[in-house]
């Protein structure tokens, strides 16, 4: 029984960093910011409408889901840095 796992295939390894880089983290990135002009909108539809209740109900909907998009996307960019860490960790 061996001691120790084999290292990983670097050209899996390099395919993987490339993929994470080029196009996993600015698409997260690009995601967040879409959720924050989102939230940022409800806020400006909730004040705009202060004499109006639906107005003002449109904006609240707006920033809650403009605040669960931006939760998604922080918990996707943390459970891929837990994949990769750990991924990185086995070949040791």
């Amino acid at each position: 029984m061996p001691d120790s796992l084999p290292p990983p295939n670097s050209a899996v390894t390099d395919f993987m960093d490339t993929v994470t880089n080029l196009i996993l983290n600015p698409l997260i990135m690009l995601l967040f910011a879409l959720a924050m002009m989102y939230f940022l909108w409800g806020v400006f539809k909730f004040i705009q409408g202060q004499d109006n209740e639906e107005a003002q109900e449109e904006g609240k909907s707006h920033m809650m889901w403009g605040i669960a998009g931006m939760a998604i996307m922080f918990a996707v960019y943390g459970i891929l840095n837990i994949i990769g860490s750990t991924a990185g960790q086995i070949g040791g």
